[in-house]
């Protein structure tokens, strides 16, 4: 794994506008690095930790504050380096109204039970948890390629300790 300073974040890209990545129109920071390599992988570009460009927290803020639309964090897995989309996200819950989805292959307990990427979960409003599984890819879902992701209330999960997933969906 490649360090990475905190106060940046490898990026591959920012979709503006889009609706694939969580409801509504969603700025979304595609970032490098996955080591889960799952089969069929939609984004296989994204596992390569050194892909992509190094952009600072702030500036990649300034961007998502001119967009003005909710965040989606993605990849890659944004958990993958937790450390400066934690402080993204705090900019952004400090400063804004925008929800914050992220995208992950890791299962939400898991995440929970290792600190840094427990601190990203808590400012996240919405988790789409686990590896991508070929054979439970199902085209008529929302928000995720196979069953066997969930798309969690992180809110709800947190106060009720046990995961919440959200309504509607």
């Amino acid at each position: 794994m490649t360090e990475l300073s905190t106060n940046s974040i490898r990026v591959l890209d920012i979709k503006y506008g889009t609706s694939v990545d969580g409801v509504g129109l969603r700025t979304s920071i595609y970032c490098a690095g996955c080591e889960n390599g799952c089969p069929g992988c939609h984004n296989p570009q994204s596992w390569d930790d050194r892909g992509g460009e190094a952009v600072e927290v702030e500036e990649l803020f300034r961007l998502i504050e001119d967009a003005d639309m909710n965040v989606t964090f993605t990849g890659g897995d944004p958990m993958f380096h937790p450390e400066g989309f934690t402080q993204l996200a705090q900019l952004i819950k400090s400063r804004t109204k925008r929800t914050i989805w992220c995208y992950t292959g890791y299962r939400f307990e898991t995440l929970l039970k290792h600190p840094s990427r427990r601190a990203l979960v808590e400012l996240c409003d919405v988790i789409v948890d686990g590896r991508y599984v070929e054979a439970e890819r199902d085209l008529s879902l929302h928000f995720r390629g196979s069953r066997n992701q969930r798309i969690i209330d992180v809110r709800r999960s947190l106060d009720e300790g046990e995961v919440v997933l959200m309504e509607g969906v």
